[in-house]
């Protein structure tokens, strides 16, 4: 699948590093949803309408079809793409594509061979390559499924390679992964049921944790009060805490939620807050604990939820918005009390590219490109609404957030957007 967080103004910035985890800066996007997958940048001042023609600085059409979100590193963008030949179903080739920021122009393209028998099928039209890059200064690291992990330096060479296991599913895969000082760090539930630590440098397996069921998101790094850190994750009923030095479960929690794990975790001020399943639902968890904390640690549950998009966490208040009624919610993160449940009126689409939220705005993009922006704030207001170039296939992809642009990623074409000065 591709589905494919903080008080944000109010942190004082240590705090702020402290929430998103070690190494990550506040405005960073290289890995999936930006700031350690908040989706979130206060910081940045974007166009209302995204489909409208003006604000439209450049688009490059992608070498083959994808859900992955773009990533940013220094002026440079990354994203990930597959080709299928005709008259075949799967994938052929894999392509890490590094473009310039300022033009969109490709700088350089890395192509490897796609593992062959792959499923000749993904539900919804996902595709081969839903799982967004992750960059830092060492390099760029994609997830390919079966077809393993890469790691690529700055110019697009190839560094190492390694494989994470090669299981299937309807759904196909889409967990992105992440980077934590030394390790990438993925979620292999697909390929393995697994949560899988690899070495940053050499690609070596550094730890496993096995029995990871039905889960198709992202994990985030939750940096505590006491200096401890945490990777946490939500997979069938369950989220989970790993020690991220060793892959051992710290605490685990009932979500009550009888269904796969699609959404990611948001993290804040010691709080988890988890979203999703087909049936609805959701929790906020102290973190911190040890063992089941089931009965400690859990300080609401809700019966609303969305099964695909990731919801938002800005200023003390969850939004997140349901895939298939377009219903939107404003939730306080602290009591669990439901402010608000709104229809959009008329309906953007179905909805499975995860929402952005700049300048007090939320940013929510539909299957075929249609764009509502809704106030960040705990009463309903629908700002604007666009769309995006028809004829350019789906948008599964989440958005992205750099330096005043938002870059937009159909199934065939990567979009910048931005006022002009």
């Amino acid at each position: 699948m591709s589905f494919e967080h903080g008080t944000w103004l109010a942190m004082a910035a240590l705090g702020l590093l402290g929430n998103l985890g070690l190494g990550d800066e506040p405005t960073s996007w290289s890995r999936f949803r930006g700031p350690n997958g908040s989706g979130v940048d206060v910081t940045a001042m974007l166009p209302l309408e995204l489909g409208h023609e003006s604000n439209l600085q450049w688009q490059h059409a992608l070498p083959g079809k994808g859900a992955s979100s773009p990533v940013n590193w220094n002026g440079q963008v990354f994203l990930t793409a597959s080709t299928i030949e005709p008259n075949t179903s799967s994938p052929q080739e894999h392509h890490v594509i590094c473009l310039d920021l300022e033009k969109g122009i490709e700088q350089w393209r890395y192509t490897s061979k796609a593992l062959l028998p792959e499923q000749e099928i993904i539900r919804e039209d996902h595709g081969y390559a839903s799982q967004s890059p992750v960059v830092d200064e060492t390099g760029v690291y994609a997830f390919f499924g079966k077809s393993g992990v890469i790691a690529l330096d700055h110019e697009g060479k190839l560094r190492w390679q390694a494989s994470v296991g090669t299981q299937l599913h309807g759904w196909g895969s889409a967990t992105s992964p992440i980077l934590y000082r030394d390790l990438v760090i993925l979620n292999a539930s697909v390929e393995s049921e697994s949560v899988i630590a690899l070495d940053k440098a050499s690609g070596k397996e550094r730890w496993r944790r096995p029995g990871i069921r039905e889960s198709w998101n992202t994990p985030i790094i939750a940096s505590l009060a006491d200096g401890s850190v945490e990777i946490i994750l939500a997979m069938l009923r369950k989220v989970i805490a790993l020690n991220p030095e060793t892959g051992d479960i710290l605490w685990e929690c009932d979500t009550q939620i009888n269904w796969y794990m699609c959404p990611g975790m948001l993290f804040d001020e010691g709080v988890v807050y988890a979203i999703g399943g087909r049936s609805g639902g959701g929790l906020a968890i102290k973190a911190g604990g040890r063992g089941d904390v089931t009965q400690s640690h859990v300080l609401w549950r809700l019966d609303k939820g969305t099964n695909v998009p990731t919801p938002l966490f800005h200023q003390g208040y969850l939004y997140f918005v349901h895939e298939n009624l377009g219903i939107a919610y404003c939730v306080e993160g602290r009591s669990g009390q439901l402010v608000y449940e709104e229809r959009i009126q008329p309906s953007p689409g179905q909805i499975y590219a995860s929402p952005v939220l700049a300048n007090d705005r939320i940013y929510i993009l539909s299957r075929q490109g249609h764009c509502v922006v809704l106030a960040a704030q705990p009463s309903f207001e629908i700002l604007a609404r666009s769309a995006m170039p028809k004829d350019q296939g789906l948008f599964h992809a989440s958005p992205a957030i750099v330096n005043n642009r938002i870059l937009i990623r159909s199934d065939r074409m990567l979009y910048c957007i931005g006022s002009q000065p």
